[in-house]
């Protein structure tokens, strides 16, 4: 099974990943060429591809609160626990603490999860992982916002700084940012459109296919590309620490809550599972650099864990209860 999985699953993933970070590295392509192709991937394919398959899949008759619970149960303890090891065991400060939670907890789902699972079980399998997506971003968002907020105040107060805003501005901005989101409009106009039952055919529908059939792939490589500008720097220690807990423990909890906690099937553990196997995710970075805070522990963090999940992803498909088709 480890070698069906690397071979027929994993690698194409990931030497994608690697074309585009050698076409940089190698001076082919200048950095830029990533940036313009990353803005392209998150505001217009992706997001094509996501309201397609919201708007025309087959969507299970089946309650999303219990998907919902096991996913975000173990996200939790993720994340308290990468605040706690990075405060408490390398002495960081509490901003810094959250961004080391956020590097556990924040899985790279858009590109390296809808690659994973449609290479792995199919195009149907999407439905469950895009149930996942749907509210991904805004509750990691959220809940970041607030914990960076509480973690900056007491920071300030420790040395004397004065406010920034506080929470209900943090908050202001978050909704903000979540309405102007490419993946969100996309997500609310594919329910729309489903809902509604409308159908998509014809010209519009052959339109959407184009951009939306190589997003993935074009995700891959811009990601690839966007690698070259993390690198490792600084001390690597802390990354290490929560790059096991990211890929080695989140997968193991998202595992128990999912199949012996609240009894999802097979197919619905495995999508959970290899979307909590997934590398860390940019917006940990993001909000580093928003804060000026953890860059390197999150730059760091990203690399490592996407280099390492090629063989821990690897893993988690051999030993998951749904077999690759």
């Amino acid at each position: 099974m480890i070698p069906t999985a690397l071979i027929d699953v994993v690698l194409p993933v990931f030497t994608f990943i690697a074309l585009g970070y050698g076409l940089v590295k190698v001076g082919l392509l200048p950095g830029k060429i990533g940036d313009a192709l990353g803005d392209f991937v998150f505001t217009v394919a992706i997001p094509a591809l996501l309201f397609r398959s919201v708007a025309t899949l087959s969507w299970p008759d089946v309650s999303p609160w219990p998907f919902w619970g096991a996913y975000f149960s173990a996200a939790a303890v993720v994340l308290i626990a990468g605040m706690v090891i990075t405060q408490k065991v390398f002495g960081r400060e509490r901003r810094a603490g959250v961004i080391g939670g956020m590097s556990t907890a924040y899985a790279n789902l858009v590109v390296i999860g809808i690659a994973l699972v449609r290479q792995a079980y199919g195009e149907a399998a999407l439905t469950t992982l895009f149930m996942l997506i749907a509210i991904h971003l805004p509750v990691m968002m959220t809940v970041s916002a607030i914990l960076i907020e509480f973690a900056e105040a007491r920071d300030r107060k420790a040395d004397g700084s004065g406010d920034n805003g506080g929470l209900p501005k943090a908050l202001l901005r978050v909704v903000i940012s979540l309405v102007k989101n490419p993946l969100i409009i996309a997500v609310i106009l594919g329910s729309v459109v489903q809902f509604s039952g409308i159908t998509i055919e014809g010209f519009p529908r052959t339109i959407l296919d184009r951009i939306a059939e190589p997003a993935t792939t074009l995700a891959l490589l811009s990601l690839g590309m966007a690698l070259t500008q993390y690198g490792v720097s600084g001390n690597i220690q802390p990354a290490i620490a929560l790059g096991i807990v990211k890929l080695f423990v989140f997968p193991a909890l998202v595992y128990v809550m999912a199949a012996w906690v609240f009894g999802l099937p097979p197919l619905a553990v495995s999508v959970l599972v290899i979307g909590a196997a997934c590398p860390t995710g940019v917006n940990a970075y993001l909000f580093a650099n928003r804060f000026q805070t953890g860059k390197a522990l999150s730059a760091n963090t990203i690399t490592l864990t996407t280099a390492v999940s090629l063989l821990t992803i690897t893993m988690w498909l051999a030993i998951l209860p749904v077999e690759p088709l």
